[in-house]
């Protein structure tokens, strides 16, 4: 516990400098009807140790959910972090780094996010990446703003198969500029090309897909790509980038913009965030691109140097032109991330990949044979699939009994849709053992 010393005489040196004599003095604007006059019951004081001692018993009474067997998904995964990560990014000089505005003193910190976006352009098959950004939800919503900025237009095709959350963000971007934000429906899990081809015309800027989309299943992204192309609007693409280790990379179905959140290389869930914004593109869009972009140089000796370049969006300069608020990254799990990527190299990343795959169909062949239990959609998918409750039970009753259980079982989707009721998103990392899925299918089916 921290201590901070604060005085009678401080606090008076403090109420001196805002200009009032008392405390009373400071609050005279609250109404007096809203404040506490009684008397406090508090219980007696207790010492240093005492209260650590206190404090460490009511938290002893929290559940460790760690315990548990986490079969959630759609957008966070719980991926094994080989404990080497942890170690080098709480290094001193990475976890307190210098600014990059000055190359002079953080050679490290550049390098590394160069490294970084090395390594998201070879898995993309892009011909440039940035330092990342926020999380992926902002990914996609700077690379819809990138669209309209680029060929002037004020419309955006967003598949309803993206994440639910991510599309708000993009909304809540697009909103001030007037943008207008037309949604696609969905066919069996994946994306109707029908309306696609209904809706696109010459002021639509881009169309955004997900590919493994929300659902999980693989979107047919060559017969996208033409149509959008075709109308001269961009693709856009939200990915799950351990799935571009055995998936085709966006590059090779002419994706312009790629997007996707990085929690997956390296980063640990931890309640929600801090996540990792991914964001490529071809080099066209290079001058259009927000955030940070590192270069590597030479100098003057011809020793190898590296520095921020193509800075025209940054808050700092021509703040009127800047395509983007952007103004920083997340240059500490970007570097998890590289460390991740070096250690898993060429061979463990598709391997990661192939563990996703296979899991996760090992899981779905075994719940179509349970009674009141079946696949909602019928159609090749990664890591994620969606279960449909057709029995009595409801989604929402069977996640709850699953969770006494100690299992994650997966995340409801009641409140997306009608057509998603009694249904439930259910995700399968390479972390899942098979005595983990086994254990998983028997409480399914020992479930009234």
């Amino acid at each position: 516990m921290s201590f901070f010393p604060n005085t009678n005489a401080d606090q008076q040196k403090m109420l001196n400098k805002i200009g009032v004599n008392s405390f009373t003095d400071l609050i005279k604007n609250i109404p007096a009807e809203l404040l506490f006059k009684g008397e406090l019951k508090l219980p007696a004081p207790l010492s240093e140790l005492e209260v650590m001692q206190h404090l460490t018993s009511l938290a002893s009474k929290n559940e460790n959910c760690q315990d548990n067997i986490c079969f959630l998904g759609g957008g966070a995964y719980d991926h094994f972090i080989p404990a080497v990560v942890k170690h080098i990014i709480s290094r001193s000089e990475f976890y307190t780094a210098y600014t990059p505005y000055q190359p002079e003193v953080s050679q490290g910190t550049l390098q590394a996010i160069y490294e970084f976006q090395t390594m998201i352009c070879e898995l993309t098959g892009m011909d440039v990446a940035n330092a990342s950004v926020y999380d992926g939800g902002s990914a996609l919503a700077e690379a819809a703003l990138l669209a309209c900025g680029y060929n002037n237009r004020k419309q955006v095709l967003v598949s309803s198969t993206v994440n639910p959350n991510y599309t708000s963000i993009i909304k809540t971007y697009c909103h001030g500029r007037g943008i207008d934000i037309n949604i696609l429906d969905w066919e069996n899990g994946i994306t109707d090309l029908n309306k696609l081809e209904e809706q696109i015309s010459e002021k639509t800027a881009a169309v955004i897909i997900q590919h493994p989309n929300f659902f999980g299943c693989l979107e047919e992204m060559e017969s996208i790509s033409q149509i959008t192309h075709n109308n001269g609007a961009l693709l856009i693409t939200s990915n799950d980038p351990i799935s571009l280790a055995i998936l085709r990379p966006p590059g090779e179905y002419n994706a312009d913009i790629v997007t996707g959140e990085g929690q997956s290389f390296g980063n640990p869930i931890s309640f929600g965030g801090p996540f990792l914004g991914l964001f490529a593109a071809r080099k066209e869009l290079i001058r259009y691109m927000p955030g940070r972009i590192v270069g590597q140089t030479e100098d003057k000796n011809g020793k190898t140097g590296y520095v921020l370049t193509l800075q025209t969006r940054e808050q700092h300069i021509r703040r009127e032109k800047a395509t983007s608020n952007i103004c920083t990254n997340q240059a500490l799990n970007a570097l998890a991330a590289t460390v991740y990527l070096s250690l898993m190299g060429k061979s463990g990343l598709p391997k990661v990949a192939q563990l996703c795959l296979q899991k996760s169909h090992y899981l779905s062949d075994k719940i179509k044979e349970i009674n009141g239990l079946n696949l909602k959609f019928d159609r090749p998918f990664f890591k994620e699939f969606v279960v449909k409750v057709s029995s009595n039970r409801s989604a929402d009753d069977l996640i709850k009994q699953l969770l006494k259980k100690k299992i994650f079982a997966g995340i409801s989707l009641n409140p997306l849709s009608d057509e998603l009721k009694d249904c439930f998103l259910c995700a399968v990392t390479e972390k899942r053992t098979k005595n983990e899925l086994d254990y998983f299918l028997t409480a399914l089916r020992e479930l009234k």
